[in-house]
């Protein structure tokens, strides 16, 4: 047996009860097969998968809060630092009522790969809570908050791990968070980012995950001799990746017909209203439904069905495995040219592989959706250096690294024949810059 066919196995049974995780450690594993076996007298006796598929450390704790009754609810909080060879982890908190540790487990291990790819200095961690936000007051959000950060205080800092938003942690409960780490600590730093412009915050960080999907999707076809231009795009999900990558993708061209939420999607096909969209996810915080309300022409429909629209380019960018086998079979029958996810391993592995044998330019979140996490390392640039930089600047710096990301992961694709094979070549790219630094640094 394979030196990496051995730690599979090894992974496998050991958190056999962490599915998401699993899914993870096979994908890249599997991308990975001839790095490592180009290497593997090296990598095996240095441990290397060993080391980079177990977290550095899990730290999971009781939340306890009140409620506007009176009564005191209990929920469970994770912060897992996965691997900070390159720099301090980075990853954000996520607060969604499917959060278990296989789930912060899965999106830390991406998260390791997507920052190294941004060429930053930052390692990967995630964390976050199952808490669920939607419904609750203001003052119920404040009080999970400050009970939240209260334990994990003591695991963060400025250059030891550095959390951000997530799924259910927006700007309002960034700022909570904020404001008890400060009165716990007495300290005003970088420790978090997402943070208001007028304490530490970076313009461009709002758009920043759904502008950076689009300036690389924009990089894709562009290698291939084509552009967004007249395109039809398909987008899942309706909040801030979505509603930004339809903001880009209209600005460069294209036209988005779909977006959806946890109880429907729509369908317009003169073209989504974005400005309908964000007054209702992001002002009134309404159910999509609310569209046809207002646009009667548009179609709404319950459950599932974003994948089934005939279109040229599709992005999810709602949730893990939202696109799954029969998608995309869907997809490829309607003549969808290229798929890139703006959510976190959105795609199943076998609606992946389908795309990919099928001729579709697939594109994995940890490279495409990477544009989030790399304005949160300028943020904490600005935060180092006590500065604040532009709009058009941080926007600058964005768009060279989503570009850069493209190039380095097609390069490492064809480096090692496999050349159009982006999940490969992220896998690869991100891989190897982690990998030389765990080597350089020792048994650690």
């Amino acid at each position: 047996m394979s030196y990496l066919q051995n730690v599979l196995s090894q992974v496998e049974a050991k958190y056999s009860y962490q599915p998401e995780f699993l899914q993870a450690v096979r994908e890249v594993f599997e991308s990975l097969a001839p790095v490592i076996n180009k290497n593997e007298k090296l990598y095996e006796q240095e441990a290397i998968l060993e080391r980079i598929t177990e977290p550095d450390r899990q730290i999971q704790f009781r939340v306890p809060w009140v409620d506007d009754t009176g009564k005191i609810r209990v929920n469970t909080g994770y912060r897992v630092q996965f691997n900070n060879a390159i720099g301090p982890y980075k990853g954000g908190l996520r607060l969604h009522p499917s959060v278990n540790l296989s789930v912060i487990k899965f999106l830390g291990f991406e998260q390791v790969f997507k920052n190294s790819l941004t060429g930053l200095p930052m390692g990967g961690g995630k964390g976050g809570s199952d808490f669920d936000p939607k419904g609750k007051s203001d003052r119920e959000v404040m009080a999970f908050c400050q009970s939240f950060m209260t334990e994990l205080y003591k695991y963060i800092g400025a250059d030891e791990d550095v959390p951000a938003g997530d799924i259910g942690t927006g700007a309002r409960e960034i700022g909570y968070l904020y404001g008890q780490y400060k009165r716990i600590t007495g300290l005003y730093e970088g420790v978090l980012t997402g943070k208001g412009l007028s304490y530490g915050g970076s313009l461009v960080r709002t758009q920043a995950t759904g502008y950076g999907l689009l300036y690389l999707v924009n990089e894709l076809l562009k290698d291939h001799g084509d552009g967004l231009d007249g395109k039809t795009v398909l987008i899942s999900g309706a909040g801030n990746v979505a509603i930004y990558a339809a903001e880009k993708a209209q600005q460069l061209g294209g036209k988005v017909v779909t977006m959806s939420d946890s109880t429907g999607w729509i369908y317009d096909k003169d073209g989504i209203d974005l400005a309908l969209v964000k007054e209702i996810k992001e002002v009134r915080r309404g159910r999509i439904s609310e569209y046809k309300d207002a646009k009667p022409s548009a179609d709404y429909h319950e459950g599932r069905g974003v994948w089934s629209v005939p279109a040229d380019i599709a992005l999810p960018c709602a949730t893990q495995n939202e696109l799954l086998i029969d998608d995309a079979k869907d997809l490829v029958k309607n003549g969808v040219k290229a798929v890139c996810e703006g959510a976190n391993m959105p795609t199943t592995i076998e609606a992946t592989k389908y795309l990919q044998e099928n001729g579709v330019l697939f594109v994995p979140g940890k490279a495409s959706n990477a544009g989030g996490v790399a304005t949160s390392g300028l943020e904490m640039s600005q935060n180092s250096e006590r500065l604040s930089w532009s709009f058009e600047e941080v926007d600058a710096k964005l768009k060279g690294i989503m570009t850069g990301i493209y190039q380095n992961i097609a390069a490492a694709a064809a480096e090692y024949g496999m050349a159009g094979n982006y999940v490969a070549g992220a896998n690869i790219a991100g891989f190897s810059k982690v990998v030389n630094a765990m080597i350089a640094q020792g048994a650690y």
